[in-house]
């Protein structure tokens, strides 16, 4: 069975990796880097400004960086016990696809997916109610993870795994601040 899933998942890629169209390699080149998403997250914070007291604020953002810490450890030490190599370092397919990067690292599962679907669905749980066009943040990591299948780094399970990751940790994160912070918060605001 697993070997039928992981077939599925190597032709699945060479298909999607296949449908690169050189006019669109530098778009997708950039995509897959942070830097060009940073106004995103200054207007993140900004947002979380807006719909709640500084205080609240500062420990939701502080959630956040606990929670994208956890996230970047956890897919770093599965990548090591995992050890699947990437796209490009796969001998079998990488004469196959199109690569326009060339990490060394392990592939399984994508840092990516798991850290942009965390940061994004802790985001959406917690302005949802203010904002109904938060759910629109979602186009970053979706870009953010077919740019990784794109560039020849990431098998579809890579990304798959990585967004249920992502977004499982977000919303263990999203309940503990529920649980234990924002309780804290209020009982020393009445203080």
């Amino acid at each position: 069975m697993l070997d039928k899933i992981l077939q599925w998942d190597r032709e699945t890629f060479v298909y999607l990796n296949s449908l690169g169209i050189k006019q669109y390699d530098m778009f997708w080149s950039i995509v897959t880097k942070f830097p060009p998403w940073i106004p995103l997250f200054v207007l993140i914070i900004t947002l979380f400004f807006i719909k709640s007291s500084k205080r609240e604020a500062l420990f939701m953002i502080l959630t956040l960086l606990a929670m994208v810490l956890f996230v970047s450890t956890l897919t770093d030490l599965t990548k090591n016990v995992v050890a699947r190599l990437r796209p490009n370092n796969d001998e079998e397919i990488n004469t196959l696809i199109r690569i326009l990067k060339s990490p060394s690292g392990f592939s399984f599962f994508s840092g990516h997916a798991s850290s942009s679907f965390s940061v994004i669905t802790f985001v959406v749980l917690f302005l949802r109610h203010h904002f109904k066009w938060v759910y629109l943040f979602y186009i970053w990591p979706i870009l953010f993870a077919i740019s990784r299948i794109y560039v020849g780094v990431h098998f579809p399970l890579d990304i798959i795994i990585g967004a249920l990751v992502g977004i499982f940790s977000a919303w263990m994160f999203y309940k503990f601040y529920g649980l234990l912070i924002s309780p804290y918060l209020k009982l020393n605001h009445r203080v």
